[in-house]
């Protein structure tokens, strides 16, 4: 049973990773323009790295609380994972095609 709270606990920690940095590089589209490049001091992949670390980050935290809610209820956490799953994959699909 522990093998499956943790597998359930990682799909959640992915998922939440994907769905955040998703969210993130949307928001970061509409409220921020692209930087000049001939002005930028430092890598323009900046950006992207910090969206990155900052997704990994939340999906980690995401994950740890879908453990500790596995713990109290399996089938009742991975039915909400199954459903994140899918909308982490919708909002990643239409970020990178609205937002590229």
């Amino acid at each position: 049973m522990s093998r499956v709270r943790a597998a359930v606990a990682f799909l959640v920690a992915c998922s939440a990773a994907v769905l955040v940095y998703a969210l993130l590089r949307i928001a970061q589209r509409l409220v921020f323009e692209e930087p000049d490049p001939t002005l930028v001091l430092y890598s323009a992949h900046a950006g992207y790295f910090w969206r990155a670390w900052t997704s990994a980050y939340a999906g980690g935290m995401a994950g740890l609380v879908a453990w500790l809610a596995a713990l109290r209820d399996l089938a009742r956490t991975a039915r909400a994972a199954s459903a994140l799953v899918g909308v982490a994959a919708t909002v990643l699909v239409l970020a990178s095609a609205l937002f590229p």
